[in-house]
């Protein structure tokens, strides 16, 4: 039997063969996706529904980085579809970062308002970038008092810490008022970790005129840090003595 081919799709159909709708075309002034299928729109265009527009880049601006839109050179802000200069004051320069003004205060400066004031550094001082605080940093060796870098006098036995703006006493000296005294290490005791107080030996104890010997009674021993002791196993403290353990 012969089939009329009027109806070529419903033919395939019936034969078991699949049909799959035309894909539309990409549009104009597109490129292949990178990213599986599909499309994009080219460098100096932006998409637009199905179709991909010229951008328009105003006088002192340039295309952005992912190529459909445009920014401001340096020294112009973005307003509207235009870029406007930005008033730079004196003691300043061009600044291009995401927030701000446009524009930053030089070296030495501070911005007040839409100004840049100059920095009064003292005498024995030195510039810091910080936009915060003084702006400044006294030298090592002085130390910052109201608008001025005041010299450190050093006591006798005493030295500048790292911060180099204060002072410390050396070690076996401990700090009294403006100045630094000895420790006075007492027999059988020995500087401790900060140098500047002391701790008895191993076998002695704090009393309030030094350090004096740990008498152990039968059974007894040295506690863990040597300044007091205990009862060995089996035994237990009761009146400065060691005892046996009742065992019932």
């Amino acid at each position: 039997m012969r089939i009329p081919l009027r109806y070529p799709a419903l033919l395939l159909l019936c034969l078991g063969w699949r049909v799959e709708a035309a894909t539309p075309a990409s549009p104009a002034n597109s490129i292949p996706s990178a990213y599986g299928s599909g499309w994009d729109c080219a460098r100096g265009f932006a998409r637009k529904d199905w179709s991909c527009i010229a951008v328009t880049v105003p006088a002192d601006g340039y295309l952005s980085a992912s190529g459909s839109d445009w920014e401001c050179r340096r020294g112009y802000s973005r307003s509207g579809e235009r870029c406007h200069q930005i008033r730079i004051p004196a003691n300043a320069h061009a600044d291009d970062t995401a927030y701000g003004v446009g524009w930053r205060c030089d070296r030495g400066h501070r911005q007040r308002d839409s100004a840049c004031v100059r920095l009064v550094v003292p005498e024995n001082g030195y510039l810091i970038q910080s936009d915060y605080g003084r702006g400044w940093e006294c030298l090592r060796g002085f130390r910052a008092e109201g608008a001025t870098c005041r010299k450190i006098t050093l006591p006798q036995n005493a030295y500048l810490r790292d911060t180099g703006d204060t002072w410390d006493c050396e070690r076996g000296f401990r700090r009294r008022a403006d100045g630094c005294i000895a420790v006075a290490v007492p027999p059988n005791a020995y500087l401790d970790n900060r140098g500047d107080g002391w701790k008895c030996e191993r076998g002695f104890r704090t009393t309030a005129s030094g350090c004096s010997e740990i008498l152990l009674p039968q059974y007894g021993a040295l506690d863990y840090s040597g300044n007091g002791w205990r009862c060995t196993s089996g035994y237990r403290e009761q009146d400065g003595r060691c005892v046996p353990l009742d065992r019932r």
